[in-house]
Formats: C-alpha cells, structure tokens, sequence
C-alpha cells in the first residue's frame, strides 16, 4: 500500500499565519470583499449544478445519481465508527511511503470520480481547477487560498489501487465527528442508526468524549480525504496559513459550515478560521461544471504557486533510499 508523502524535509518553525519572506504565500488577518459584477470578469454561481438539479440536492428518490448516493451514504454511516477512525489514523498517519510530486498527483486525480457527489461526476483534477480559478477571479491577492482549492482534494488518491486503494465511503463524502451524538444536520441521518457507536452511551451524547470548546483540533473526524491531507500537511509543518490547514480538513464538514451543527465544540480560533471556509465554499460547490479548464493553460501558474510554499514536495518512488 502506498500513502501520500508531503513535505517531508521539516522546516523551522515559524508564524503560519502572515509568512515572512515575502516571496512565499501571505494570508492577511481580516477577510478581504471578493470582486463584485462590476469588476468585470467574476464568478457567478448558478442556480442548478450539472444535471439541471439544485445543488446537494438528495430527495430525488427517482433519480438514478441520487440512488447511488445515497446507497453510498448508507454505507458510510454505518462503517464510520470511532475506532475505525482510530484505526485509520494510526496506520496512514505514518507517512512511511512514496509517491510523486503535487502536479502529478494532480493528474492522478483524472482517474477519479466521486460516488458521493450529486452535482458532478467528472474527473477530480476538473474540480480541482473549477474551484481554484473561480476563487482566483474574486480573489486575485489571496494566492495561497489559490494553491489550497488546487490541493484539497488530493488525498482522494486513496481510492487507487497504488495509493491503498480504499473503498469511496472511506474517503469521500461529508464528514462528521465521531465519539459524540451523530447530529441530525447529517445528512441521510437514520443510516446511522446502524453504526455501531450510535447506541453507545459513551459516545451517543452531545459532547460524548469531548468537552465544549474543546476545539476541533481536538476532535475525531471520519476518516477520508479531508483528514489524510490535514494529517500529511500538520505532521510534516506545512508552510500553509492555519486557515488553509482549516479549510482542507473541514470543506466536507457540511454539518458545520453549511447547517450549524457541532458549533458547540469549536474554539475561538476555529471560529475565525470558518470565516475563511465559507468564502471558500461558495467555490468548492458551485464552479462544479461540464465545461473544462484548460489544464496547460492553467499549469504554469499553479507551478508557480507551489514553488512558493517552501518544502511542499512529493517524494517519488524511485527517491525511496534519499528517506530512509
């Protein structure tokens, strides 16, 4: 099996959230106003995703997407328990193996299609680039929200064969915390009646394991993409503000930033942090679309962004001895 490997030479410690060296990615402490229609060239969100649906819509019972979903959500919920996390964690949490550089990886995700999404079923690299150049024409400054639309979904290699190959419940989806009261801002909340935590009491109450503002550092996500790219990022120092770290750990937690649920269990610094996440939802979601980006069009520039952020290299499988 085969884990993602970033970063892996530690830099010094340093203050993530304004860098300074000026050459690297900068994020300002107050919210910038995006670029308005009067600008000129911005992003407008549409009012149906590609299917001619509203977006994350689930109720369709008729439609065969939306069959599938919720078949997905079914198994998710029912598997996605404490320990599993647990489990998960400790073994991906090693970083111990090869792959490749960022764009390369970037490539991979051509081979990718999410089972849990309603609003799209093409290549994830798409995706990947919808969102970053749809946040790039609001936010022209802000390069390293950029650079976090382009990598937060990269952990989804996890379902290829040469990265573990993980069933997609285990790495795509919403997330939700775990070791507490499954809330019902879930959605497709009764297949959790199934899992085995769900009937715990250690873990069936609001707070279960946790105390309130603990801070979601603090907390036990479902396993998936979202957590694998935090993990990789924190444990090896990424040189990413700790709002791009927030937001590629939590821009499935729909639960939170879209229903509210779970605020019990932030801290204050999770508050702030959820400003930036949803300015950065509105283009996670909504620049989903069948017309493609130009990727060598695109490249260069995103090739610029990650030789900004010092030490955020892959290792390859044929450097295998350079880190042992």
């Amino acid at each position: 099996m085969f884990l993602l490997y970033l970063f892996f030479f530690k830099p010094v410690h340093e203050d993530f959230r304004i860098q300074k060296k000026t050459e690297e990615l900068q994020l300002d402490n107050r919210i910038p106003t995006s670029k308005t229609s009067s600008d000129g060239d911005v992003f407008l969100a549409p009012e149906v995703n590609a299917f001619g649906r509203q977006f994350r819509d689930y109720a369709d019972a008729h439609n065969e997407r939306q069959k599938s979903v919720e078949e997905f959500y079914k198994t998710q919920h029912t598997n996605q328990t404490l320990d599993f996390v647990k489990k998960m964690r400790l073994e991906y949490g090693k970083l111990d193996k090869m792959v490749m550089n960022i764009w390369e990886c970037c490539e991979l995700l051509n081979e990718v299609v999410d089972e849990s999404d309603p609003d799209l079923d093409e290549p994830q690299i798409q995706h990947l680039l919808q969102s970053a150049e749809a946040i790039r024409k609001d936010y022209p400054k802000e390069d390293w929200l950029h650079l976090t639309a382009l990598i937060h979904d990269l952990g989804k290699v996890l379902t290829l064969p040469q990265f573990g190959g993980l069933a997609q419940w285990a790495v795509v989806g919403d997330t939700f915390p775990v070791g507490c009261a499954f809330d019902e801002s879930n959605i497709h909340h009764k297949y959790f009646m199934e899992n085995l935590d769900f009937n715990n009491p250690n873990y069936n109450t609001k707070t279960g394991i946790y105390s309130e503002g603990c801070g979601l550092e603090n907390v036990f996500m479902s396993w998936g993409h979202d957590d694998y790219m935090y993990l990789v990022a924190k444990e090896n120092e990424s040189t990413l503000p700790s709002a791009g770290l927030f937001i590629i750990r939590y821009h499935s937690f729909y639960p939170l930033h879209k229903a509210g649920g779970y605020t019990h269990l932030m801290n204050e610094e999770d508050k702030d942090n959820l400003k930036w996440l949803h300015v950065f939802n509105k283009y996670d979601l909504y620049s989903k679309s069948k017309v493609h980006v130009d990727v060598e069009q695109v490249k260069p520039y995103y090739m610029s962004l990650i030789k900004k952020v010092r030490n955020f290299t892959f290792i390859s499988s044929e450097d295998e001895e350079l880190i042992r």
